[in-house]
Formats: structure tokens, sequence, C-alpha cells
């Protein structure tokens, strides 16, 4: 592809105190084989070196207070480029991500957002277990697309704001609903840096999390069902070979799961 023909593709970065993995979620986007990128990072005050690590790779920072969703929103809004893909800033891309991602997207005009398979990587006995878990929800409505068509997600106003509880699903939604394919996915992943992993962290965002479930499901309720349901979980582990072939992470899937689903829930009823 010449300049001139490659469309602009903006990432959005929500950023808070994101000093420890900003710089390796940046330096993969500066190594993309595809180089029309322009770099949103919405930050909400951070107190370390975040913005400072981030004006050295010359990506537009907007500060706001807001939650995650708003602050995707935000960045949605301010960007210029006719795709737009969003990542946390403890992820970083491979190589080509963003390369497949728009030669797929511009093959068929059916095609509204993509999925972009995640790998999460660690030292830990937890982060393996996510990795594991990760393996199996290939193609269900756990996964979610992470690049769109900037059009579509402006029409349908981005991010469902009122809900974190799977708040990366509430967009790809909306414009499924105009009739666009979502669920194109390429081959090229997402690395998840999770070197720093706290189950004690993690366990307290599930119960934050669950707080806006119902409201979640009320207003989502064909993937909400799915995707909140205990049984439709563990059947994706428990009927595949592959679950049973390593259990050692398959124990820490269960026990992880169990854990999780323990503090959502906590979360849901203190929301009733």
């Amino acid at each position: 592809m010449e300049n001139k023909e490659m469309p602009l593709v903006s990432v959005i970065i929500p950023t808070y105190n994101s000093e420890k993995t900003i710089g390796k979620c940046l330096e993969s986007i500066k190594n993309q084989t595809y180089k029309n990128i322009e770099v949103i990072v919405v930050d909400n005050f951070s107190q370390d070196k975040t913005v400072e690590i981030c004006k050295k790779y010359n990506a537009k920072v907007i500060q706001i207070k807001s939650e995650r969703t708003k602050a995707k929103n935000i960045g949605l809004k301010k960007a210029n480029g006719k795709y737009v893909l969003f990542i946390d800033s403890d992820m970083g891309l491979t190589p080509k991500v963003i390369e497949e991602c728009v030669i797929l997207i511009e093959s068929d005009p059916k095609i509204g957002g993509i999925i972009i398979p995640e790998r999460s990587v660690g030292n830990s006995y937890w982060v393996k277990v996510r990795d594991f878990e990760r393996s199996f929800y290939t193609g269900t409505e756990i996964e979610s697309a992470r690049f769109f068509r900037r059009d579509l997600a402006l029409q349908v106003g981005g991010f469902d704001e009122d809900v974190v509880f799977f708040e990366e699903s509430t967009l790809p939604q909306k414009i499924e609903k105009l009739g666009f394919n979502v669920k194109a996915r390429i081959e090229s992943h997402i690395i998840h840096h999770e070197e720093n992993f706290s189950l004690i962290k993690w366990l307290k965002k599930k119960y934050y999390y669950g707080q806006t479930a119902r409201r979640y499901k009320s207003k989502y309720r064909e993937y909400g069902n799915k995707q909140i349901s205990l049984f439709y979980r563990f059947g994706l582990f428990f009927k595949r070979k592959r679950f049973w072939s390593k259990p050692h992470l398959a124990a820490g899937v269960i026990v992880l799961k169990g854990l999780e689903y323990l503090a959502a829930s906590v979360g849901y009823l203190k929301s009733s």
C-alpha cells in the first residue's frame, strides 16, 4: 500500500497511573508494520509519569476525570481516523495487528468490527491460568471486537456509559444491530501484560463490575444471558478434552472463576 491508499487508524488508550506499562504499549504501536496511525491517550489525571511517557511518543493526550467507557467515547469523538482501535494501557500489539485489521475490513463493506485474539503474559500461576482460560473463548459471546469503523461507532453513540460490566461488549453489540458483522477476526494477537497481576485487586474489580451487571443484563439480554451465566461459562471448559489435559491449569480456572462469580455476585446484590 502506498501512503495515499493507507486510511488513518486511531488507537485510543484510556490511562490512569500507567507508567509501568504504557511505554511497552506505545512502543508496540510504533513498531507496527502499518504506519498511518494516530495515538490518542485519554488520561484520568495520572499522578505518575504516564503523561510524560506518552508525550515522548508524540501521543495526543486528553485529560479528563471519567470512567473508562466515557474516556473511550471522548477518544472516539476526538479521533480523525477512518478506523479506531481501543486497547488498554497494559496491552501490546504484535507487529501486524493493525495491518491485518485494515486489510480485512477494507475487503468487505459489511464488516463493522474485528476481534483481535488476546494472550496473557506473566510469570505468576494466575496469569498462566488466565491465558489458558482465554483459549476457550474463541468464537463465543465472551469475545468482543476492538477494531471498528469509526463512522459506525459514532452512529451508535460509542460505548454504553451506564455500565462497566462487559462494557467492551456494548459497542460491537450496537453495531451488530445495524446489520454489520462484528465477529470477523485476524490471526495476529494482542499481548496482555499481567506481570503485576494481583488476585485481590482483580476480585475487587469484579465486585465493582458486578454493581452494574443487572443494568447490563436488562439492556443487552441477548448476549448478557450467556456472558453472565455460570453454566454457559463452565460449559465452555468442561465440554473440551483439552481443558482436562492440563489439570493444574484447569483447577486454577475453576477456582478463579468461582471467586470471580462470588465477588461479582456480592456487587450485584449490593446494587439491588
